[in-house]
């Protein structure tokens, strides 16, 4: 008998020829009635090593009684998740946009495997959001995202402060700015309690981008972690998913093209994380949906800047909250005709409809009105040129210098970039470049927050620029050009510069250029050789062997 919702259980709980199963299944506590019920993955990254997964246990639980509630089965299970702020400017965060792939893989393999008909995506930190999204898009099958939630901000001298604060004070402290009793008063309350890094870095970006693609249920992105609002909704995620199951609603109905464009436009208009481009064309690239870094770009030129967020705004996502939280966001870009309106969400009714249902204030001064903007256009730009004819990414809205023009200093690594800075060897009017930190070079494509904090907090953010083909934090503000692709280690021209060539950046134009010929490029290229893998064992050479271009979202194979 077909059961309603049930889409794979039945290969485990029907028929005489598995009893076996079901013995197994009735050890973990199932009894005869369940037996002919969906089946509802319930996928969380909770762990101990970080804050922003120290309480996705709770939520979990949660959203495990209301599947139950609904009439379905809900079974917990957890992936890993890597703390990007504990790892920052060490070898191991080499490993963190590996965890990508990984939560993915293991995800899908514990959904297929085990026959759920369904499951609920619970996530904290960075690569974590991307990653249970990726594995929804691959399985296809009824899904919900629900986000940890935000930490609250710290107090340290009458005002908030985030980890962006953190890293920025060691540069502070090296140039002599700060005292290191004022750094370790600061280091004992930047971070309070439970929940993702507060300002709109790339876990808060990636929230609000999950809630304009339709995959989590509205208003949800912004609950502060310790709010109690955060455990009702996932509860409501648990029974939601249900009703997707009885309704055969599944995740590519809800990732379009169209949600895609929708999730890219509301990451424009909050100047949210470069990291987003590449983690949403990951995204549609499971979905089946062709979703390049040019769209980013592109809409990104339609669509203001009106969320006035950190890290180079004022306000931290629990700010957003008070004012209405993403909803408020995206009613704005609806009602200017910035968004599709008519794609379907989790909830089974349209965006529009979803945000017929909410309340809203005006915003106040967090969500600005589309016609006083923070900036005209939105946060991200796509550069092209000689240093990378693929592309690379640039937070637009993160500096106000728009156009530099400076004498390369060239590092192989982020080690001798950091070293450099900590010996105040960068001076103004320098573009520090730094290469064989891509995808495959790094491999893993750090984030470099430990080097642009040193920046900035030495006073020398509208001074110098900063060239990689490695990533971004999305606590980086300046002007810092990541992604750069072709990357060093494939050959790309990024790999031709030397110390003391002049590199333009022209964010207005989109242009990225050294002031070389191209048949210099070319024969400075034909002697090139490339390096030595960092490493010929374990997971990180098996990713280097696999992954592609960060202009296609470094994805493996």
């Amino acid at each position: 008998m077909q059961v309603r919702g049930r889409i794979h259980s039945g290969d485990i709980a029907e028929g005489a020829e598995r009893a076996p199963q079901r013995a197994m299944l009735r050890a973990v506590g199932l009894r005869d009635a369940d037996f002919s019920k969906p089946f509802i993955g319930i996928a969380s990254t909770w762990n101990e090593v970080t804050p922003c997964n120290l309480h996705l246990d709770g939520l979990a639980k949660r959203a495990k009684a209301g599947v139950w509630d609904a009439g379905g089965v809900g079974i917990q299970f957890t992936t890993i998740a890597v703390s990007d702020g504990i790892s920052m400017n060490t070898e191991g965060m080499k490993g963190s946009l590996i965890s990508r792939e990984i939560i993915a893989d293991s995800v899908e393999l514990m959904v297929f495997t085990q026959r759920f008909d369904g499951f609920v995506g619970i996530a904290g930190c960075d690569k974590s959001l991307p990653g249970l999204a990726m594995a929804m898009a691959r399985l296809n099958l009824p899904s919900i995202f629900l986000y940890g939630g935000t930490i609250m901000p710290g107090k340290y001298g009458g005002r908030d402060i985030t980890i962006q604060d953190m890293y920025e004070a060691v540069g502070a402290y090296s140039s002599g700015q700060i005292t290191l009793q004022e750094l370790l008063e600061m280091e004992k309350t930047a971070c309070p309690g439970e929940g993702s890094c507060a300002g709109l870095y790339t876990a808060n970006t990636m929230a609000s981008a999950f809630e304009a693609l339709g995959i989590s249920l509205p208003g949800t992105a912004s609950i502060p972690a310790v709010d109690e609002r955060i455990y009702e909704a996932a509860y409501r995620c648990g029974q939601q998913v249900m009703k997707l199951a009885e309704n055969g609603i599944r995740a590519r109905d809800i990732m379009t093209y169209e949600a895609f464009e929708n999730a890219v436009a509301t990451v424009c208009a909050m100047g949210g994380s470069t990291n987003s481009v590449l983690h949403l064309p990951a995204i549609a690239h499971e979905a089946g949906v062709k979703l390049s870094i040019d769209e980013f770009d592109r809409v990104s030129r339609r669509t203001p800047h009106i969320v006035d967020m950190r890290p180079s705004g004022r306000y931290v996502m629990v700010d957003l909250d008070r004012v209405g939280g993403v909803p408020a966001v995206l009613r704005k870009l609806l009602d200017a005709g910035l968004l599709h309106g008519d794609t379907l969400t989790v909830t089974g009714k349209t965006m529009a409809e979803n945000l017929r249902e909410f309340r809203y204030s005006d915003g106040g001064e967090v969500v600005r009105p589309l016609t006083n903007p923070i900036h005209p256009t939105g946060g991200i730009a796509i550069l092209r040129g000689n240093i990378a004819p693929e592309g690379a990414v640039v937070k637009a809205s993160g500096s106000a210098v728009q156009t530099f023009r400076g004498r390369a200093r060239v590092f192989n690594s982020e080690e001798e970039a950091y070293r450099s800075l900590l010996k105040r060897e960068i001076e103004a009017g320098d573009v520090v470049v730094i290469r064989y930190e891509g995808p495959r070079g790094g491999p893993g494509m750090r984030e470099m927050l430990a080097v642009t904090a040193l920046v900035v907090g030495q006073g020398l953010k509208e001074k110098v620029a900063l060239v990689t083909d490695g990533r971004f934090s999305g606590a980086t503000h300046g002007l810092m050009v990541g992604h750069v692709a072709p990357e060093a280690a494939v050959g790309g021209p990024i790999a031709a510069l030397r110390d003391g060539d002049i590199v333009v950046v022209d964010v207005p134009n989109r242009r990225l250029d050294v002031e070389l010929g191209q048949e210099e490029i070319e024969r400075r290229l034909a002697e090139w050789r490339p390096p030595q893998p960092r490493y010929t064992t374990g997971v990180l050479a098996k990713y280097a062997k696999l992954v592609g271009s960060s202009a296609r979202g470094a994805v493996c194979g």
